[in-house]
């Protein structure tokens, strides 16, 4: 039976990058990690880590055990902490990604409001519109739009939103559109974290399904909602954006939504969470809160 402390010894050794960091990250001596990682080594019969005198690297056997074991001691603080939770209600640190314009604008109202009802819970929260990984980053939750490529990841929709194109009024007044195929032949500022930014299908007010290829000029490219808006409402060309987020820019004038009659694909916003056997309790309770407190707020 594997020994959980040893393996949290070893997994603090990778991620600290040698037994020196590892031993004051813990609170323990040099010799004390070292004792313990040799130890796994031979309860498992395989070489974990390779040591140099500056560093230490894992071998394949230990990269595959890493991975795993991150997963284990995931699954062992969550088996922990819904036992405490009966007792004493959640408590302990709650890991939270998101891009940075959904979490400011949905999600840290919610992580507010949920941190009120849970007094001892430590909330972390990163922004960030580039890939994690759940696991070896150590985040029990993240928020993520639009589809979702597959993955071993467990994920829960938390609500759908809509997207619109968009650009500033002194550009539409310079280059009308009225129709799909000048849409389609438009300058148009990209999204390059989506992974077909040119290709979509459209619904028309017939109901009638399109395909709209985008053929125009990109010159402008970005990796972010926020910084695509500010392009355009500088009059960089059309985006395709979040209606949530230009809404209020719509209101103010400072943009125009283009052939509000067609609808592009709706989209989704989830939860996504490490596949472990046990989820820690005050995963699925936020879950749940996200998923309640997009439900009840006024349209």
């Amino acid at each position: 039976m594997l020994n959980l402390q040893r393996v949290a010894m070893f997994v603090a050794v990778v991620e600290a990058g040698g037994f020196t960091a590892a031993a004051q990250s813990m609170r323990q001596t040099k010799a004390v990690i070292s004792f313990n990682v040799r130890q796994l080594e031979t309860e498992l019969g395989v070489s974990l880590l390779v040591r140099s005198t500056r560093r230490v690297a894992l071998t394949q056997a230990g990269e595959v055990f890493y991975q795993r074991a991150l997963l284990l001691l995931k699954e062992s603080d969550a088996l922990v902490e819904e036992v405490q939770t009966h007792h004493g209600g959640y408590s302990g640190e709650l890991r939270i990604s998101t891009t940075p314009e959904y979490g400011q604008a949905k999600v840290i109202p919610a992580l507010s409001a949920f941190g009120k009802l849970h007094p001892k819970l430590t909330i972390r929260h990163d922004s960030s519109s580039a890939p994690i990984n759940l696991i070896s980053e150590q985040f029990d939750l993240a928020i993520r739009l639009g589809k979702l490529a597959d993955s071993s990841y467990r994920a829960a929709l938390i609500e759908r939103f809509e997207i619109v194109p968009v650009a500033a009024p002194e550009w539409l007044a310079r280059n009308p559109i009225s129709s799909l195929e000048a849409l389609a032949e438009a300058e148009w500022v990209i999204h390059r974290r989506l992974p077909t930014p040119r290709e979509w299908q459209v619904i028309g007010s017939d109901r009638e399904a399109r395909d709209l290829t985008i053929t125009g000029p990109s010159r402008f490219m970005t990796d972010t909602a926020a910084a695509l808006m500010a392009f355009v409402v500088q009059g960089c060309g059309v985006g395709l954006l979040p209606e949530w987020l230009v809404r209020e820019a719509i209101e103010r004038g400072e943009l125009r939504h283009i052939l509000p009659e067609y609808r592009f694909p709706s989209q989704g916003i989830y939860a996504v969470y490490p596949n472990t056997r046990h989820v820690p309790a005050k995963v699925r309770a936020l879950i749940d809160f996200l998923q309640e407190w997009e439900s009840n707020k006024p349209a």
